[in-house]
């Protein structure tokens, strides 16, 4: 009998040792604002977070919290985080700025990197992509494929990501379509399928028969569908929502770069930077065109994204004044991403008032 609980012990320690042996060099955490399941926004972070596990293998363990509020539960959640033995943080959601900034004066042995954000830390990093490209892309091809010449948008929050999103995609549409108009309805909400789907019934119902999105589900490109009238995919490609309804899609690439900051973690090398990529990196990419969209309709907005990644072309050059007229941007004048990043105007042309 003393043998046989010698032997086991042995085996126990066997045991402690290989769980040692294959402990992961580096725990990665996730926190997002909808449920990975949205087929949006949140459904494309963790594909990034699956590309890190299949890039990493055992060196790399992930975890990741789904439908954290922008607020207190996030700074919970961020900090048990790194109670629990984190030693990078990925906060995916504009909201959680100030709960990151906080979380990581307190742990400044974590690393955090903030999606959609601006304020940095010796500790945090912010990163994004710049989709007002793919904005400028599809708006116009909603400009050329609408005929009441009314385009729907429903937007999410009033924050410079969503602003500069419409601007960008309402200039594109005007210079396709002298005659476009922009109905918006805000959502205050990411992830909400039935709000969303209310939002699309409403545009359609004012005349709108192109849907354009800046929210995490698909339900506007299933009412699209339903309804008989266009729409694009958002934050991922979403055809199977919409096969008849879908347009294009602008989808968001994450993999490259939550393996490149991994690997920096890993490496050592990892420091505090600010990184706001766009169609040339593929950050922000173009999903293929809906059969329905004219030959010459691909090939102006391939030439549109080609030019955008090339550097030829800025969705924001102008001459382009603000909402109330005020000149904006002179002849052949670019904005500066100064500006990008704290757009707060609608440019001259879009109805309506940007919620406080």
């Amino acid at each position: 009998m003393k043998k046989k609980f010698n032997f086991l012990l042995t085996f126990m320690g066997i045991l402690c040792v290989s769980a040692g042996a294959y402990a992961a060099d580096l725990k990665v955490g996730f926190v997002y604002v909808g449920p990975p399941g949205d087929f949006g926004w949140t459904y494309q972070h963790d594909q990034g977070r699956k590309a890190v596990e299949r890039a990493f293998g055992d060196r790399v363990e992930t975890t990741f919290a789904e439908n954290v509020p922008e607020g207190a539960d996030a700074e919970r959640v961020m900090t048990q985080m790194a109670l629990s033995g984190h030693d990078m943080i990925f906060a995916t959601s504009f909201g959680y700025m100030d709960p990151v900034i906080n979380v990581a004066a307190k742990f400044p042995n974590v690393k955090f990197e903030h999606a959609t954000g601006y304020r940095r830390a010796d500790n945090v990093s912010t990163y994004s992509a710049r989709f007002y490209e793919g904005r400028t892309v599809i708006g116009h091809i909603a400009g050329k494929m609408t005929k009441t010449n009314v385009v729907g948008y429903i937007a999410s929050y009033p924050i410079p990501e969503v602003v500069r999103g419409i601007n960008s995609a309402y200039l594109a549409a005007k210079a396709a379509n002298p005659n476009v108009q922009f109905k918006i309805v805000w959502v205050f909400t990411w992830f909400d399928p039935a709000k969303e789907a209310d939002a699309a019934n409403a545009l359609i119902d004012q005349g709108a028969d192109v849907i354009m999105a800046h929210t995490d589900s698909p339900s506007p490109l299933t009412v699209a569908e339903e309804r008989g009238v266009y729409a694009f995919g958002q934050a991922s490609d979403m055809l199977q929502f919409g096969p008849n309804a879908r347009l294009g899609s602008i989808i968001d690439d994450w993999d490259p770069y939550y393996i490149e900051r991994v690997q920096a973690a890993l490496d050592g090398t990892w420091e505090s930077t600010d990184t706001w990529d766009g169609l040339a990196p593929g950050m922000a990419a173009l999903g293929g065109f809906g059969d329905m969209v004219p030959f010459e309709v691909r090939a102006e907005a391939m030439a549109l994204a080609i030019g955008i990644a090339g550097g030829r072309i800025h969705s924001f050059t102008g001459p382009i004044n603000r909402q109330d007229g005020t000149p904006w941007l002179a002849e052949g004048e670019t904005a500066d991403d100064g500006t990008l990043i704290t757009m707060n105007f609608y440019v001259e042309g879009i109805e309506g008032e940007i919620p406080q």
